[in-house]
């Protein structure tokens, strides 16, 4: 017990620490920091993947699943407002 309560507090100060650093990004470093994004996520794809294969218990395999679901959003929705972003910059003929 003492460890999910140890988990969930790191879980809930892991949100407020990426919302308070993602609120303070100028929009200027948007889509340089979206690349970056993009190649985290990638690696909780792959993260994701071992995870929902593994089988070890049925949680583990819904939570890899989930895990690439939301990883899997989370990139194409980046490459979606970078390709946008960098739409903006292309000339007009």
């Amino acid at each position: 017990m003492e460890d999910l309560i140890l988990y969930i507090t790191i879980f809930v100060l892991a949100i407020f620490v990426g919302f308070e650093v993602i609120t303070k990004v100028p929009a200027t470093l948007h889509t340089p920091l979206m690349s970056g994004a993009n190649a985290i996520s990638g690696i909780t794809i792959v993260g994701a993947l071992i995870s929902a294969g593994s089988h070890h218990s049925f949680l583990t395999t819904l939570l890899g699943f989930l895990a690439l679901v939301f990883a899997t959003i989370n990139v194409v929705g980046g490459f979606l407002v970078t390709h946008r972003m960098l739409e903006m910059f292309r000339r007009k003929n």
